[in-house]
Order: C-alpha cells, then structure tokens, then sequence
C-alpha cells in the first residue's frame, strides 16, 4: 500500500470488537468494523489486538502500540470510549460518562483510570461522538465537550419471526420468563428485580442473560434471580423473542440497546425512568421508578394486561424500526469522510 494510499485510510480501534462478551460498546465495536470496511471498500483498516489484549492487559497495546500501528492513517475511530493519547487524529465514540458520575460502581483502579483517561481523550480528540442527547448532556457537564450524537442500530437478526425454541432448549428454559440483558454490575440494578421475581414466583420466573466484569463492582441480592451467565450471541434473537416481557431496571444508561433489540423482536418492555431509557424508549415501553417494589408492580401489572402487551408490542416494534446499523454507520462515514 503506497504512502498516498496509507493517508486515505481511517483505522478502526478493534480491541472491544474482539471480546466475548456482548455489551452496547462491545456491539458498537464489532457492527463498525464490519459494516465500514463493507460501505467504503479501501477505506478503513480495522486493527484487531490478539484476544488475550481485550481486557486490563489491552491498556498498554492501545496506548502504545495502536499509535503506531495507525500512524499513517488519516484518522483512527475509537468507538468503545477509550483512544490513544499519542495519536493526533482521534474520533472517539464516549458512550457515557458513568465512571465520572458515578465512580462507586467500578473498581478503584477502573475509575482512577478513567478519571484520568477521559478528559485527556476529550481535548486531544479530534471529534467526539455520542449515543444520545442524554450523553451528551454529560459529556458537556462533566468533559466540557459538545460531542456529535449518532444513535446506535438493531441488528437485521433482532425479528418477531424468529424461533425462539433453540435458546430455550440451550438454556434450559421450560417456563414462562421475564428477561433482562445485563451484565452483573451496580448501576445495571438487577436487585431490583428481586421483588418481581418473588411476586411472580410460580407463574413466571425473571431470568438474566450477562455476566460479571471484573472491573465493576459487583451487586448483592440477586439469588431470586436466574442467572444465565454469558449467552451465546447466536442465541440472543431468540431469548428476546421467547420472553413475556424484557425488563431494565438500569438507573443509568448512556443509550440502552438491548430494550430496542427487544422491541424489535417483538416483546413488551418496561425500563426505569432514568439515564437515557426514556429517550431510547421514545413512548414504545412502560417506564417505571427503578426501585424494587414500584418496578416489581409496573412489571405485574403488564403481565396481567393481555391488551396493554399487544399495543407495547405493536408500538416497540415500530419504534425499533427507525433505528439500524445501517444508519448508524453511515452517520459516522460521514463524520469520518465530510
């Protein structure tokens, strides 16, 4: 490839797209790098760290080494909050500024090390983009940036019409479920599903796909729960289509993908009314206070209304039609390509 040709090229940050887990930075990470490359062919190179660099020990490969891997892009796209101080030319996807609000719900050394990161990362950026005006409201408060917002997709697997027998066989599941997609971190609130869970007990058991991280603090209270632990992603369309109703109870989200992946599949939700959930749900879902008792009873009382399911069934589905990654990516080709 020539010096001409080099200068052309934006880098794409890989190193959240090569985790196991499935989070919205992680689905961020891994729709970019596949849909960029596809819509502009040439145009991006997406730079992978091996997978044992995803995690902690990723730090040092993206400080250090990405830089010089991309050092004759003509700009390199970070879409999982975290870029290279040491390259000029960064565009930075900040999905949030949890860790800055609320710095009790990571690890100390997670914490310290976003406290320091992210400012750095904001000023030196060339561009920084976010998922929702909520972000960028914080970002503007607590970074002092006016960042770009581009709102992330639902995949084309996300479907009514998809068959949800295969993960309920994989996972066990023989009984009516409520679902949440969460990992097991303090902000994500599971214990709050601990009251509904008890309340249906029975009739319906409320069921959480996601794992721990290790650079979260973990949440108590979860033993009403069925935990599934990390599901495999082939599996996910079908969990959503399969459940009763999805539930978040997250008391801070930056966009909250996966209550539109669960429209969009099809199942009635109800989120809390905090973070950017009213924003993402957009009237499609039953917003409830994320304490336990008032969410185990917006959470009953939908299951218990046949009607109120088929209308939050009809309007999720039509509110997650207008989000795709298809837009999404080619907002940010723009931003990348002006």
């Amino acid at each position: 490839m020539t010096q001409r040709r080099l200068s052309e090229v934006v880098g794409i940050d890989a190193r959240a797209a090569v985790r196991p887990e499935l989070g919205g930075v992680e689905r961020w990470a891994r729709e970019l790098a596949t849909r960029l490359p596809a819509l502009r062919p040439g145009g991006y190179a997406v730079l992978r760290p091996p997978a044992r660099l995803a995690h902690g020990a990723g730090h040092a490969w993206e400080q250090a080494v990405l830089p010089l891997r991309a050092a004759r892009t003509r700009a390199l796209l970070c879409p999982a909050n975290l870029a290279p101080l040491a390259h000029p030319r960064c565009v930075v996807v900040v999905h949030d500024a949890a860790p800055l609000r609320h710095p009790a719900w990571y690890s100390g050394a997670y914490a310290a090390w976003q406290r320091l990161l992210l400012p750095a990362i904001a000023r030196r950026a060339q561009l920084v983009v976010t998922v929702s005006e909520f972000s960028r409201r914080e970002l503007r408060e607590l970074l002092g940036v006016d960042a770009a917002v581009v709102a992330g997709g639902v995949g084309e697997r996300f479907t009514p019409a998809v068959d949800p027998a295969p993960a309920r066989s994989a996972l066990g599941l023989t009984r009516p479920y409520v679902l949440t997609v969460a990992s097991h971190t303090a902000r994500k609130n599971l214990a709050a599903l601990a009251p509904a869970a008890r309340r249906l007990a029975g009739e319906v058991e409320v069921v959480v796909a996601g794992g721990h991280r290790p650079q979260f603090a973990r949440e108590a209270g979860l033993e009403s729960l069925r935990l599934l632990g990390p599901v495999d992603d082939a599996l996910l369309p079908g969990l959503y289509a399969g459940a009763e109703a999805f539930a978040l109870p997250s008391l801070y989200e930056g966009f909250g993908l996966p209550v539109l992946e669960a429209m969009a599949c099809g199942t009635p939700v109800v989120a809390a009314r905090a973070g950017a959930l009213p924003e993402t749900c957009g009237g499609a879902a039953v917003l409830a206070d994320p304490s336990g008792e008032a969410f185990a009873a917006a959470l009953a009382a939908l299951l218990g209304d046949a009607a109120e399911r088929e209308r939050l069934r009809a309007a999720g589905l039509a509110r997650a039609s207008t989000f795709s990654w298809d837009t999404a990516t080619r907002e940010i080709d723009r931003l990348l390509h002006p």
